[in-house]
């Protein structure tokens, strides 16, 4: 099944290819783009639909044998994690049909979006540690040429943060890396799992984890590493704030629940007890960063850190109630998160501003942007029905049931703070007349022009409200994708199946 699990990666890499020599043909690289995200899409659904009825598929390329070779490995948790990076890479996609310029796309934007589609999916798919930090490089690179691609003050101000501390990352991660095959030999993700549990030095592989930690943290926005998200995110146009919300951190995330369910399992008193603080202080400290906030995308940027949080709560507390509610709670915040930065970005176009006293007058003139607004603005905050409510309720009985009761209240507390910054933005943007007295109806936008901007809002918030009131076949495949995580025997032999 190599060329199905390659799928995922070619397909992007090659609309990449496609835009960046028709570039200055802007309409061919439109349906380019547009196609090679539906392609992406039929590709990921075939390959979660093998991986639920034949279990985990693995592929040594250039028949390599494991552990030697280049793995690509999907279990569930793979499957879906790249399932949803093309769904939010298609509304994404078509969205910015509307919302990024002639110049922008003649600078390189289509060929820089599918190379970061293509990364993520490679960090998904990789069996090998060391092609895990490649495809972060390959995201650090296509994620920066967007960052800046407007090549205002403000986005090299903030690019050049972003790339500073993702650098400190590399550093860190390579030397994790360096480490670990000393100690262990081997970079196979598969084959660390056998390595490290006969590992004479033990002492040292804790302190490799915590390098790790480290370096992933920066990479998902972890307390006291995330400044380099609320000080970026809001600097480039919205398609590009978007995507970034929806899977950047989220790769840094599932770098982590990999690493400290496959390899690091040695010290879970020491490990997943660090984790379990870094979680509880990085759900309190984004949440109060947001609510300090006064500027529609920089208040949903401080929320991408909080609820980073709750995700790595699932993965510290280690029982399958809780790795089951942290796979959730991705699925869940990849879809919410990147709406909210679709909204904002329609809000702006129709108010002139994304500075909350700046704008108003949305509830009254634009009634169907505020109820989509209600959507994963209530979602985030966890009001049942929706997905966040079950996500979070997840989470908190899994704290309370390991006697985590510091984490159970702070995730509660975080909670109302979260609907207290989805009040404010309410309040201030939709509620309150506009300052200058502008109508901002969706009226005033052109009939493509609304197709392209409000149509990916529309499927993404369907798509949170049928997860929130039909959660069972999306918890029963959170749940068999937790118990792949907690019992690593089936992904270990098969990664390493025909092994010498």
């Amino acid at each position: 099944m190599s060329w199905l699990l390659s799928l995922p990666i070619l397909l992007p890499l090659g609309a990449a290819i496609l835009t960046c020599l028709l570039r200055k043909q802007r309409t061919a690289s439109r349906w380019i783009s547009i196609g090679g995200c539906l392609a992406l899409l039929g590709a990921a659904l075939w390959l979660l639909a093998e991986v639920w009825d034949q279990g985990l598929l693995a592929a040594q390329m250039g028949a390599w044998p494991a552990p030697f070779g280049i793995t690509l490995v999907a279990d569930l948790l793979s499957a879906i994690m790249v399932l949803i990076t093309a769904i939010t890479g298609l509304a994404v996609a078509v969205y910015a049909l509307a919302d990024i310029d002639a110049r922008q796309e003649a600078l390189g934007y289509h060929a820089l979006f599918h190379v970061l589609l293509a990364g993520v999916c490679g960090a998904f798919l990789t069996g090998d540690l060391f092609n895990l930090y490649v495809w972060f490089e390959v995201m650090l690179i296509a994620s920066f040429g967007l960052l800046v691609l407007g090549q205002s003050k403000a986005q090299l101000d903030g690019g050049i943060k972003y790339v500073a501390l993702n650098l400190v990352s590399t550093v860190m991660l390579l030397t994790g890396i360096g480490l670990l095959y000393g100690l262990t030999g081997t970079l196979n993700l598969a084959d660390l799992h056998l390595a490290v549990a006969v590992a004479e030095n033990q002492g040292l592989l804790s302190v490799i984890a915590v390098l790790f930690i480290v370096a992933f943290g920066i990479k998902a926005a972890l307390f006291p590493l995330f400044f380099w998200l609320p000080a970026s995110y809001h600097t480039p146009a919205v398609a590009i704030s978007a995507v970034f919300a929806g899977l950047l951190t989220k790769v840094g995330v599932y770098a982590l629940i990999r690493m400290f369910t496959l390899v690091f399992t040695q010290d879970l008193a020491f490990t997943h007890g660090l984790l379990l603080v870094v979680a509880a202080l990085t759900m309190i400290t984004g949440v109060l960063g947001a609510a300090a906030q006064s500027e529609f995308r920089k208040v949903l940027s401080f929320h991408i850190v909080s609820q980073i949080g709750y995700m790595v709560l699932g993965l510290a507390l280690y029982t399958p109630l809780a790795l089951l509610g942290a796979v959730f709670y991705l699925v869940h915040h990849i879809i919410v998160k990147a709406n909210l930065f679709l909204i904002s970005g329609v809000a702006r176009r129709l108010t002139g501003s994304f500075e909350l006293g700046a704008i108003g007058g949305l509830y009254k003139s634009s009634p169907l942007l505020a109820a989509l607004f209600l959507v994963p603005a209530f979602s985030l905050a966890g009001f049942p029905p929706l997905s966040g409510f079950w996500a979070k309720f997840l989470l908190i009985k899994a704290s309370l049931e390991t006697g985590a009761y510091v984490a159970a209240a702070v995730a509660l507390a975080v909670g109302l703070l979260t609907v207290f910054s989805m009040t404010k933005i309410w309040a201030e943007a939709f509620w309150k007349p506009h300052p200058a007295g502008v109508a901002p109806r969706l009226a005033v936008l052109e009939r493509r022009e609304l197709l392209a901007l409000l149509g990916p809002v529309l499927a993404l918030a369907a798509l949170t409200v049928t997860i929130g009131l039909a959660p069972e076949p999306f918890l029963a495949l959170a749940e068999r994708a937790a118990d792949q995580l907690l019992d690593p025997t089936p992904y270990v032999r098969g990664v390493l199946a025909g092994a010498p």
